[in-house]
């Protein structure tokens, strides 16, 4: 068992500390440094090691470990950008080998040259590869991404229900995007205790400044207001050592609230070196007395957001403001015709029961298209039939049936079974469309089909099968092949995270 599934069982919260890697001696010195403490306040303090934050070429999380010259316990980030399942699965034999079980696993955010149009980009996607690893290695401790700081019902609704997803591919803990929205927090924990096996959530958290405001609006999935963005804007005015305390100030009681909340731990970005842990730790000790219950806390927040001559902060965009819970969306009309449209061409021609999809099915499994030729007349076919209707991509392996008719190809990420954490108003994180889960998400609730939301996990297009036609496959294939089992793993765990 390893000290970070240990201590969430003991129920001992517990503080990760992120690490980024590069090649860079002085940083793996400041690591080592920072992890020879062991505790942050008595709490178990365990390495998370990025991966594919910036450049895919960037040194790997298993390089850095391996690099550490003291081993410490670590959990090892795995994103799935510009990578395939297999990918995956090849690094799984390294880790074992390192003497690693246990493995964060991201989709991953939007690969820096990638954009719309030009050479296609895959992602695995993050319920496939849980999938995946529960699979290969059953007695891993695993965690999976959850941002729930969204607010229009469509991109949160979303979030929720492929986190449910999550849960049924083997999640053991789920790492929160970072946020400083405290109802937010309030909003995960509450959702999280009603499912029927709730899991560890852990809570990225970093100390605010001005620096570090302007950085993040370019990180995709992460608020920051302009009222936050004003108020240290004024602390950096009046000096740089008030604006560090009350950053510093800040990340405490986050940190405190957190665990007051119910959380299992926090992730800790942005903390460098010796001294930055040793701050923190002295205003934690500090403000820990002071505020014993959720309400002595929330005060206490509240004042450190506060400063002479501006208005009150606020953590949600001005144009929304929605909580789990709240139903008011539907789908447009266009919208419920095209599915309804779609249901109906699908019934007719790959239901398998009726008489019309036999008769299709038995035509495209003649042994004329076995043939190289013959094939790539069928591949041309659907794909001259399909892409104007749908925007397919012929993946060979048709997903529309448990899409609701809206081709994942059609996502930049290609992502099938619910969105990344990179939207912002049901915006796609590449910002020139809607993400086409949160018109999914209209679509289901009008049709009475959630519940494909949140129960139908879809695996992964294996690279071999693109570009071919999916209809042969489709007829050999038994039906609902995308329903997984529910599979709830022994051991229970925790872990830190970016973006699913």
């Amino acid at each position: 068992m390893t000290l970070l599934n240990k201590a969430l069982s003991e129920q001992s919260f517990v503080c990760i500390l992120e690490f980024v890697p590069k090649p860079d001696a002085r940083r793996f010195a400041a690591v080592e440094a920072l992890m020879a403490r062991s505790q942050l306040c008595g709490w178990p303090l365990t390495l998370a090691i990025a991966d594919r934050v910036g450049n895919p070429l960037e040194m790997s999380p298993l390089e850095a470990f391996r690099s550490l010259e003291r081993p410490v316990p670590a959990l090892l980030h795995f994103s799935g950008k510009d990578r395939e399942r297999q990918d995956l699965l090849a690094q799984l034999p390294r880790m074992d080998a390192a003497g690693v079980q246990q493995l964060l696993l991201l989709t991953g955010d939007r690969l820096p040259g990638h954009r719309p149009g030009q050479r296609p980009v895959r992602y695995l996607e993050s319920v496939a590869a849980l999938q995946s690893v529960r699979q290969a290695r059953p007695h891993w401790w695993l965690a999976a991404a959850l941002n729930p700081f969204k607010y229009r019902e469509e991109e949160g609704g979303a979030q929720y229900f492929k986190a449910e997803k999550k849960l049924a591919a083997g999640a053991d803990c789920f790492m929160l995007q970072l946020g400083f929205d405290a109802q937010k927090h309030l909003e995960a924990i509450a959702w999280m205790n009603r499912q029927p096996n709730p899991k560890p959530l852990i809570a990225c958290i970093l100390a605010l400044t001005q620096g570090r405001a302007r950085m993040l609006d370019q990180v995709a999935g992460v608020v920051v207001t302009p009222s936050m963005r004003a108020l240290v804007d004024a602390e950096a005015a009046v000096s740089k050592h008030y604006a560090r305390e009350r950053s510093i100030e800040r990340l405490a009681l986050q940190a405190i609230g957190l665990k007051l909340m119910g959380y299992a731990g926090i992730n800790l970005s942005g903390i460098h070196d010796l001294d930055q842990l040793l701050a923190l730790e002295q205003a934690i000790s500090a403000w820990q007395p002071r505020v014993p219950s959720l309400e002595q806390w929330r005060a206490a927040w509240d004042a450190a957001w506060r400063m002479p001559g501006l208005g009150p902060v606020s953590f949600h965009p001005a144009e929304a403001n929605w909580q789990l819970g709240e139903s008011q969306v539907g789908a447009s009309p266009r919208e419920r015709a095209r599915y309804h449209l779609l249901h109906g061409m699908h019934s007719l021609l790959f239901d398998r029961s009726t008489w019309t999809s036999r008769a299709f099915g038995w035509a495209v499994r003649r042994p004329l298209w076995s043939s190289a030729t013959g094939a790539r007349w069928l591949h041309r076919l659907e794909r001259g039939l399909k892409r104007p209707l749908l925007g397919c991509d012929t993946c060979g392996s048709c997903r529309l049936e448990d899409t609701l008719y809206i081709c994942p190809e059609t996502c930049p990420k290609g992502l099938a079974n619910g969105p990344c954490g990179g939207t912002s108003l049901n915006r796609c994180e590449f910002g020139d469309r809607e993400c086409i889960h949160s018109v999914k998400y209209r679509t289901a609730k009008a049709v009475g089909q959630s519940a494909v939301l949140s129960q139908r996990l879809i695996p992964c297009v294996e690279v071999g099968n693109r570009h071919r036609s999916s209809w042969p496959r489709w007829f050999d294939s038994p039906p609902s092949t995308a329903q997984a089992p529910r599979h709830e793993p022994d051991n229970a765990g925790t872990v830190a995270v970016s973006k699913d």
